[in-house]
C-alpha cells in the first residue's frame, strides 16, 4: 500500500503542473541561457590578431630577426638524429636509428612572409640503421626551442612516423 501512495504522489506532482506552467519555465530557461551568451559575446569584445598585452608581455619581441641557420646545420641534423633514436627507444621499443643524412636542399624560408615566425623548410635523404633509405622533412623555427630562447627543430621521417605527428605522410612538416 505505502509504495503505490508514493509512485501516485510522485505521478500526481508532475501531471499537476499544467503545459502552460512547463512551457513557461521552459521557456525562462531558455531566455536565461540566451542572455548568458549574448552577455558573455558583449563582454568579449571583437576577436584581435594579438592584444595589447600580448605584444608587451607574452612575446619576446614584436618583430622577428629571421637568423635561422641553414639546413646542413650540424646541430639541427644531430637534433634530428638523437630525438628520432630516443622516440623509437621510448614508444616503440625499437633500435632503429639514424646514420647519416644525403642531398640536403632547402624547401623554402619564411613561406607565409614577414609578419608569421621565421622557419626554414627543408628535406635530405636519411639512412636508417634497418637498411632502408627514407626522407626526412624537417624545419628549422626561430624561437622554437626551449623557452623561445634559440632556434626549434621540427622534423618527420617518411615512413616512420608511427604516432602521427605529421599525417598523411609527412605533409604537414611540408610548407
Amino acid at each position: 500500500m505505502r509504495v503505490e501512495r508514493v509512485v501516485s504522489e510522485k505521478s500526481a506532482g508532475r501531471r499537476g503542473r499544467s503545459r502552460i506552467e512547463r512551457r513557461g519555465r521552459l521557456r525562462a530557461v531558455v531566455a536565461r541561457g540566451l542572455a548568458a551568451t549574448l552577455l558573455a559575446g558583449g563582454l568579449a569584445g571583437n576577436a584581435h590578431a594579438t592584444g595589447f598585452l600580448e605584444k608587451n608581455i607574452w612575446l619576446p619581441r614584436d618583430s622577428w630577426s629571421g637568423q635561422i641557420p641553414a639546413c646542413d646545420t650540424p646541430a639541427a641534423l644531430g637534433t634530428i638524429q638523437s630525438r628520432f633514436a630516443e622516440t623509437e627507444s621510448r614508444f616503440w621499443g625499437s633500435s632503429i636509428r639514424l646514420d647519416g643524412f644525403d642531398r640536403i636542399r632547402e624547401l623554402a624560408f619564411r613561406p607565409w612572409g614577414p609578419e608569421n615566425q621565421p622557419r626554414r623548410y627543408c628535406e635530405a635523404r636519411v639512412f636508417v640503421s634497418d637498411g632502408k633509405v627514407s626522407t626526412v622533412y624537417y624545419s628549422l623555427i626561430e624561437d622554437g626551442g626551449w623557452q623561445a630562447l634559440t632556434w626549434g627543430v621540427d622534423w618527420c621521417v617518411m615512413g616512420y612516423d608511427r604516432g602521427l605527428g605529421h599525417p598523411p605522410d609527412c605533409r604537414t612538416a611540408l610548407p
